[in-house]
């Protein structure tokens, strides 16, 4: 495959997962969600979450309330990877999705339309835990398990700030419009960009905008 690949993540890059796990912890403890503080580590010890209890939650959340498509998306996001990608650089998401048995449909198919529904443009999609194993020349992610597994292969690696991950080095971004700059010059080294095509919109609306005016015209 010729081009600059980007492998983005997507829960705590894109996806805010934190937010939209923390309204359903609460929901299903009829508490206030003020009280799960979004300043959480990896295994959510402040929610006074174990392992199995995590387990339990995350597979109702997924399978019952259909989270995965609701999930708030993080700010910049898909502005940004719509400029990537009309700058020539392949959008791979690459996502562990496919955590807890049982509910592969689910997540599998709200994904795909969370995707949509956020305007996240990107040219294939991976369901796998192992990302070392995926081609890309730069990723994204949050997790410190990943960043490690990726870069001990020799990777580079930006990594998405949350406060479960601050204890490792960068490079680190704090938001997309950084995230774009970084791979824009590691994109650039390579000699990969593209001038933005002629006749096509910018931004993340540009399907919308499309199908607005389209109906108008018809009207």
């Amino acid at each position: 495959m010729s081009g600059f690949i980007f492998g983005v993540d997507l829960d705590g890059v894109c996806a805010d997962y934190s937010e939209g796990f923390r309204d359903f912890v609460a929901a299903e403890r009829g508490v206030n969600p003020e009280t799960l503080p979004l300043e959480r580590s990896w295994d959510f010890r402040e929610w006074g979450l174990d392992e199995a209890e995590f387990g339990r939650l995350h597979h109702k959340a997924v399978s019952e309330s259909r989270m995965l498509r609701h999930l708030p998306v993080i700010e910049g996001a898909a502005d940004a990877l719509w400029r990537l990608s009309d700058a020539g650089v392949w959008i791979r998401i690459i996502t562990h999705r496919l955590y807890v048995n049982w509910s592969h449909e689910a997540a599998v198919s709200d994904t795909v339309a969370w995707l949509d529904e956020a305007r996240i443009p990107y040219r294939d999609i991976c369901f796998l835990g192992a990302k070392p194993q995926v081609e890309a020349h730069v990723y994204i992610d949050d997790a410190e398990h990943n960043i490690t597994a990726l870069r001990r292969a020799g990777n580079d690696v930006i990594v998405f700030d949350q406060p479960y991950n601050r204890g490792l080095k960068g490079p680190r971004a704090d938001t997309w419009d950084q995230v774009e700059e970084y791979v824009l010059e590691l994109a650039s080294g390579h000699g990969w960009l593209q001038p933005q095509l002629p006749g096509i919109d910018s931004g993340a609306d540009r399907l919308l905008r499309k199908k607005t005016s389209s109906s108008q015209d018809d009207g």
